[in-house]
């Protein structure tokens, strides 16, 4: 079987095309001009470049390719969508039955167009389930009683901007919200807080609800730990089992070089 994948930016495409190369497994992939890193074409079997908007192009390859099953991986940003990028006509279709233009919405829609041809948007895990985090705690050093009243305040808050589909991760400090994620992205969001309030920062990342694993799939990597040492952040809570972290050992060498606690916690 020939799988399909839709590239946006960052490591999770080279990742996911590692995984399907363990499992022998073919991988062609639809890269978008506006996000994806140039050196996919150094690793993928076939490389179509396509638009933000060319929704039609990028079905028309993956049907020439017989791919049955595609996989969405790495971050298309929320801004890209909305920056006036020109929409071919299946796109515009879509965009005109969509109820809303939230992330769900629109990557629901794309999921849609690929079922009509018969492509199965399947789980943006498949080949990496072994890099999601699990539950309990993942460094050397346990929350501190400060740590995990954050915690418990920041998951109350940040499951329910999650459930209303505005971004996945708030920072607290002292069981207060100091930055809650729109869409700049985690990263911006912790670098946000660290300006406002430096120092004893927990970041709360979350799954929605419902997390569906097809698409918008939470993700930390090193760079997330080199903003939170930025801002002053000194612990990191994650949802288990829906979380995906990238390098996962160097993230967590890092993490305890600098006595940063990294806990999955529902």
């Amino acid at each position: 079987m020939t799988f399909g994948l839709i590239a946006g930016n960052g490591n999770f495409p080279f990742l996911v095309l590692e995984g399907a190369k363990k499992a022998g497994q073919r991988l062609v992939v639809a890269a978008i001009k506006e996000e994806t890193d140039k050196r996919i074409e150094q690793v993928a079997d076939k490389v179509l470049w396509v638009g933000i908007g060319q929704l039609g192009k990028m079905i028309k390859f993956f049907k020439s390719e017989g791919v049955e099953k595609a996989i969405m991986a790495g971050q298309v940003k929320h801004v890209q969508i909305f920056s006036g990028a020109l929409p071919d006509l299946r796109m515009l279709k879509m965009l005109y039955n969509l109820p809303r233009r939230n992330t769900d919405s629109l990557i629901g829609g794309v999921a849609n167009e690929l079922a009509k041809d018969g492509i199965e948007l399947i789980d943006s895990t498949y080949f990496i389930q072994d890099q999601l985090a699990q539950e309990g705690v993942l460094s050397k050093r346990k929350p501190d009683s400060n740590e995990q009243g954050n915690i418990e305040y920041g998951l109350r808050i940040a499951n329910e901007i999650a459930r209303l589909d505005l971004g996945q991760t708030i920072v607290v400090r002292a069981k207060a919200c100091v930055a809650i994620e729109a869409m700049e992205g985690t990263d911006a969001t912790i670098k946000r807080a660290g300006e406002l309030a430096k120092g004893k920062l927990t970041v709360v990342k979350v799954a929605k609800p419902n997390q569906d694993m097809r698409f918008d799939v939470p993700v930390v990597g090193v760079p997330t730990i080199q903003t939170m040492i930025e801002a002053g952040a000194t612990c990191l809570c994650l949802t288990p089992n829906k979380t995906l972290i990238f390098d996962r050992e160097k993230m967590l060498n890092l993490a305890n070089q600098h006595k940063i606690c990294v806990i999955g916690q529902k």
